[in-house]
Parts: C-alpha cells; sequence; structure tokens
C-alpha cells in the first residue's frame, strides 16, 4: 500500500499544479476568465477521454505499463508545457498530458483489491486516495513558490524531472501484482443485506455513476476557479489562494480513509448520498461567507465532500462491477467526471465573465442538489422494488 499511495503521489503531481498556475498563466497570456476556462479543461477533457481506452487496456494487458505511462507518461508533457512560449501549444501539451494519465486509476483499484482482505477495501482505498490528495496538497505550495521566483514555466520543469525518475522506479518495484488480481475470483457485495439480481444491479451501477460523476463534474468546475475567486473576487494574493487550495486539499488525510471505512460499515451508496446532498450547499456558500475563516471552513467541507465521495465511488464500482470488466468501468467513471468537469468549466468561466462569480457558484450548487435529490429517489426506489419481489 505505501507503494501505490507514492504512485498516486506521483501521478497527480503534476497535473495538479495547472490551477494554482492559472493567476500566473493568466497574466501572462493576458486572458479573460472563458480562455483560462479552457487551460483547465483542455487537460480535463483529454484526461477523462484517456480513461476510455486505458479501462479497456487495462483489463487485457498488465496494469502497471498504463500506470507507468500515467507517471512517467505525463512528466515528459509537463516538460514540453515548461518549454512552451505560445497559448496554443499550452493547449496542445496539456492535451497530450492529460492522454497519458488516463492510464493510472483504470489500473489502480483492481490490484489494490488484490493486495487486500474483501473487508478493508474501502478502507485501503481510501488510504490510497490520501496520495493523490496530498498532491494536491503540496503541489500549490511548491509550484507557487517556484513560479514566484522562477516563472511558472519552471514550475512545471522543476517538479517534471524527478516525477519521470519515480515513475520507472514504480514500475520494477510493483512486479508481477497484476496476476494475482487476475486470479482472484470477485463476487459483488450485497449493500445493506438486499438481494441483487444481475439487471438490478446493473440499473444501480448506471444510476450510482450517474449521480457521483456528475456531483464530481461540477466540483471540479469549482475548484478549478478557487484560485481565480480568492484573487479577483477576495482581492487576496496568489501566494494566499494556494495556501487556500492546500487548506481544500488537507482534508484528504481524513475525508479519504474515514470514506472508505464508512463505505465498509455502511455501504458506498448511503456515503456517497451523504456527501452528495452536502454539495449543493457548500459551493452556494464559497462566495457567501467572508474570506479567512469563513472560507477555509467552507474548503474545508469542500474538501471532505471530494475525498469521502471518491473513495466511496471507488469502493462500490470495485465490489459490483465483473472483475473481467473492472477497469473498463472504471474507465467510464473518470471519463465521465473529468468529462464533465471539462464541458463545465468553460461555462462556469463564461457564466462568472457575464453574471459574476456569485451568481455562477450558486447555480452549480442548486444543480448539484437537484441531481442528487433525482438519483436517490431512482435509488429508493429500486431498493423498494427488490424488497416487494424479493428478488
Amino acid at each position: 500500500m505505501p507503494l501505490f499511495v507514492m504512485g498516486h503521489f506521483s501521478h497527480h503531481i503534476l497535473t495538479s499544479i495547472t490551477t494554482p498556475l492559472l493567476p500566473f498563466i493568466k497574466n501572462s497570456f493576458g486572458l479573460d476568465y472563458t480562455q483560462s476556462g479552457l487551460v483547465v479543461s483542455a487537460f480535463l477533457l483529454a484526461y477523462g477521454f484517456g480513461h476510455l481506452p486505458a479501462g479497456w487496456l487495462a483489463d487485457r494487458l498488465e496494469p502497471r505499463k498504463l500506470m507507468t505511462i500515467g507517471i512517467s507518461g505525463v512528466a515528459l508533457a509537463g516538460m514540453m508545457i515548461g518549454l512552451t512560449q505560445s497559448y496554443f501549444l499550452l493547449l496542445v501539451f496539456l492535451v497530450l498530458m492529460g492522454l497519458l494519465a488516463g492510464g493510472y486509476h483504470p489500473s489502480a483499484p483492481p490490484l489494490i483489491n488484490a493486495s487486500v482482505p474483501p473487508e478493508h477495501l474501502g478502507r485501503s482505498l481510501g488510504f490510497h486516495n490520501i496520495g493523490g490528495g496530498a498532491s494536491h496538497l503540496v503541489a500549490p505550495l511548491v509550484a507557487v513558490a517556484i513560479a514566484g521566483v522562477w516563472g511558472w514555466r519552471s514550475a512545471y520543469i522543476a517538479v517534471a524531472v524527478p516525477t519521470f525518475l519515480f515513475g520507472l522506479i514504480f514500475y520494477y518495484r510493483l512486479g508481477r501484482l497484476n496476476e494475482r488480481e487476475k486470479e482472484k475470483p470477485g463476487v459483488p457485495r450485497k449493500e445493506g443485506g438486499d438481494p441483487l439480481n444481475p439487471q438490478e444491479r446493473m440499473r444501480r451501477l448506471v444510476i450510482f455513476l450517474i449521480l457521483t460523476t456528475l456531483t464530481g463534474a461540477i466540483i471540479n468546475a469549482v475548484v478549478s476557479f478557487i484560485p481565480l475567486l480568492i484573487v479577483d473576487h477576495f482581492g487576496q494574493s496568489a501566494k494566499s489562494a494556494a495556501v487556500y487550495l492546500a487548506i481544500l486539499y488537507s482534508a484528504v488525510f481524513w475525508a479519504s480513509p474515514l470514506g472508505g471505512y464508512l463505505s465498509d460499515r455502511l455501504g458506498s451508496i448511503r456515503v456517497v448520498l451523504a456527501v452528495c446532498f452536502f454539495a449543493g450547499p457548500v459551493i452556494f456558500l464559497l462566495t457567501i461567507l467572508p474570506g479567512g475563516w469563513g472560507l477555509s471552513v467552507i474548503l474545508l467541507l469542500l474538501g471532505t465532500i471530494i475525498f469521502g465521495r471518491m473513495s466511496a465511488s471507488e469502493t462500490y464500482i470495485v465490489s459490483f462491477a465483473p472483475p473481467e470488466k473492472r477497469s473498463t468501468i472504471l474507465g467510464i467513471y473518470f471519463f465521465s467526471g473529468m468529462e464533465g468537469g471539462g464541458i463545465l468549466t468553460p461555462i462556469l468561466g463564461y457564466m462568472i465573465d457575464h453574471l459574476g462569480f456569485s451568481a455562477a457558484f450558486a447555480l452549480m450548487g442548486a444543480t448539484a442538489s437537484l441531481f442528487t435529490m433525482i438519483c436517490a429517489f431512482w435509488l429508493r426506489e429500486g431498493r423498494q422494488k427488490v424488497k416487494m419481489t424479493g428478488s
């Protein structure tokens, strides 16, 4: 597990520096909010798309190869970003980084599933997600500190070099753990004690994917604009924006393992529904409460929602998906969330340009709340039908 945590950290350390560096990039190229949103969405759209072929391949090839591409390949793209001098090439290399990054997430959870007892799957995936969240915590502080002295391009290069080297080490250390994953039988768990036939199991899985990916897409879009919210709405510095992002991502250290632990004990659907119900009001309050302690508390709550949802969602998918299709379904899950975030980010930027931060964030929060209520009704209706029919 420590190796997986380090791998997850290395996968995200480079991909997570674009958002905190967005104020520097915006000023460097003279971008408006819509163009700034495209910087983030260029990576997110490609990142999401990259999960589809990567998930399909991970069910058929050695997963550690795809995971290594998701680390060292991303590092090479990061070096190219650090060398570019044009806005167009910046977008091109961000797209390349996103495509290469797609190999990690569909491959890692099945290998973790092969390494731990079934009753510890949730907390193990939560522990694994600490690596990804910790990179988001460290990246804003390191990247902004480097950018403040040598420029944002130097930040990409400085982070990319050690990441590339670790990716090579990671490949050899993983060995042949994926062979154990292929041999391990997979029996979908029954949450809440309800026996589920294959048709009902697939129905609930689809509704669950809609709920968690849509909520994740909205949150991704909102988080992309938090540095600009801090700088332009609250009138604070880019360094302060990096500190606030670090506060948000510090939630990973308790929210991620807690979300996995509660999924093992209470069921993943209950955990995801709970955090999704809180997402809408928290997004709305981002622009309502004053800066300082009020904003810090809201960002901690948003971080708790992000990482609790992630651990519970991965636990549910790995537990319920057929073993020969786990990576493929995980690829669809990450594809949907990333593509949704990539589409919503420039839309949110357009809304901010024309309506302002407060109205734009309020609309995003209302959308999240509405879809959570709809999906909760569908999931509850399906569960009641199972109890009535006894099948």
